[in-house]
């Protein structure tokens, strides 16, 4: 029997299995990440994350995530600042840590902890506004939407509150035909000036308690739309996530190492090992 050592851990509830890359099998890695990150049948998380125990290059580490689905994303903001935490915790990195990741290096600076919970302050790059008053055609009509590209691609929705079946809409937009890749969504609606209150269905993973790529377009669409000024605080259903919009975007929030174990890697997913 195979089996996968974890670490498990969530940035503002946005959880990720956390797998040192020499303790992982290196083939068949889609499929170990559908199966570990089964709520039911496996461990259960928004994604599974491969942390070399080395340097690499200008990066103290240079990480692999998998989404529950088993795709690879470019980037994840809340899971970036929780192979930061783990890092920190094994002695790997100090209080300044840089992780490579599909959109290049990010770096994160430690602004606090207390234990296995950690604050951070990340700087997630410039984003890029695409177009901020895009007109998207979906079931019930025409929306206008913000595209951004935050290290990922991100479409925000405006709406004056959430009382209808975004899950359905953020499912129907992640695979819309405009997007041959897929994009991330964000449901956004102003509370002041420097509040917006945030919804978000991933790619690849559906809906997410938190997002730090979501969070980043969040600000960035309502500052391109007139809706906030930075300072943007964004509420999410997991608590508030701060962004800082100057000449990159710094976003700051926490990560939670909650968990060690090993994951005993069913017969479906060995087959699926031993295919060439």
């Amino acid at each position: 029997m195979t089996s996968i050592p974890f670490t498990k851990a969530h940035g503002a509830k946005n959880d990720f299995l956390l797998t040192w890359e020499d303790e992982a099998p290196p083939a068949g890695r889609e499929a170990i990440a559908r199966a570990i990150c089964h709520r039911y049948t496996g461990i259960g998380a928004d994604g599974w994350m491969l942390v070399p125990r080395r340097a690499s290059g200008d990066a103290d580490a240079a990480i692999q995530l998998y989404n529950s689905d088993g795709s690879i994303p470019e980037i994840s903001g809340n899971g970036t600042r929780c192979a930061a935490a783990l890092l920190i915790h094994h002695g790997l990195a100090g209080e300044t840590v840089r992780i490579g990741t599909g959109a290049g290096i990010k770096t994160l600076r430690l602004l606090g902890r207390s234990g296995l919970e950690f604050e951070f302050e990340m700087d997630m790059g410039r984003p890029t506004v695409l177009d901020a008053a895009f007109e998207l055609s979906v079931a019930g009509g025409p929306r206008e939407v913000a595209l951004l590209n935050v290290g990922n691609p991100q479409c925000v929705v405006p709406v004056p509150n959430f009382d209808f079946d975004w899950r359905a809409m953020g499912a129907e937009i992640e695979r819309h035909p405009h997007f041959p890749n897929r994009t991330n969504v964000s449901f956004i609606r102003a509370l002041d000036e420097h509040t917006v209150e945030a919804r978000f269905w991933e790619r690849g993973a559906g809906e997410t308690m938190s997002s730090g790529t979501g969070s980043t377009g969040a600000a960035a669409a309502a500052v391109a739309r007139g809706m906030a000024q930075s300072p943007v605080t964004v509420k999410t259903p997991a608590g508030p996530i701060g962004l800082r919009l100057t000449d990159s975007a710094y976003l700051t929030g926490p990560a939670v190492l909650t968990a060690e174990g090993q994951y005993f890697v069913c017969e479906n997913v060995l087959g699926c090992l031993k295919q060439p």
